[in-house]
């Protein structure tokens, strides 16, 4: 019996950006995969009063199996990477995907500036739609294929309900403020890795500061991708999730 591998999706989505890839994980895994919400996204009901990483942490935790394997994409990343802590028992391996332990920009460390998330933050309150859209469009940045990616993206959102607001400020806060780097330097299981080099979210040479980090982190960059490798360059990202699993 293999490990249930688990896939955790990003701010403003929800479990229907996997479907392009769901079927083909099954093949490669050959055990069970699942999709599941963030809790204030898609089909979770569950929203934590306040809304923190650790609260909404544990909440997901509670939908795990043991030993489970976490595939996570952007702030699903930080997801794996907090639960992989702090609940190990129920994690096997983390497998981020276009994550990194610090999204925002600091002193010696690339990472998204802090006015563009300050920017989503405030559009975020007059123009929720619009703002998600934006969002889309940065994931898709530098993708041969950007204007297909951003509009099957959003065919495969809308077979979901729409995020709670609670839940996208929290997000925000979240990828602004969260520094997991001392947990992922520590992390009590093996953290697997794949990127796009063209990523505007998670920039390049952030990849090196996190193996200086970990020197157990083992990571693949697919060449061409931005930060959604999953659905611009399905094959690539099939590839190197068949040698983690």
């Amino acid at each position: 019996m293999q490990n249930e591998l688990v896939l955790l999706h990003g701010w403003g989505m929800n479990q229907g950006v996997w479907q392009l890839v769901q079927a083909e994980l099954e093949f490669l895994h050959a055990d069970e995969v699942r999709s599941v919400d963030l809790p204030g996204y898609g089909n979770s009901s569950a929203c934590p009063h306040p809304y923190t990483l650790h609260a909404a942490a544990a909440l997901l935790s509670e939908q795990l199996k043991p030993q489970s394997i976490l595939m996570g994409w952007s702030l699903g990343g930080l997801f794996a990477l907090y639960i992989a802590q702090h609940w190990p028992e129920k994690v096997a391996k983390v497998i981020l995907v276009a994550a990194s332990p610090l999204f925002a920009e600091q002193a010696q460390w690339p990472g998204i500036k802090d006015n563009v998330l300050a920017q989503f933050k405030q559009q975020l309150v007059n123009q929720r739609e619009k703002t998600i859209e934006r969002f889309l469009a940065i994931q898709a940045m530098g993708s041969a294929s950007a204007r297909d990616d951003i509009k099957q993206l959003k065919q495969l959102l809308n077979h979901y309900n729409a995020p709670q607001e609670a839940a996208l400020t929290a997000g925000l806060d979240i990828l602004q403020q969260q520094d997991l780097r001392p947990l992922f330097a520590q992390c009590p299981v093996p953290v697997r890795a794949i990127f796009g080099r063209l990523d505007a979210l998670v920039p390049y040479k952030a990849i090196a500061k996190m193996a200086a980090l970990n020197s157990a982190f083992e990571y693949e960059v697919i060449d061409k991708a931005s930060h959604a490798p999953f659905i611009s360059h399905k094959n690539e990202f099939l590839t190197a999730v068949k040698s983690m699993l």
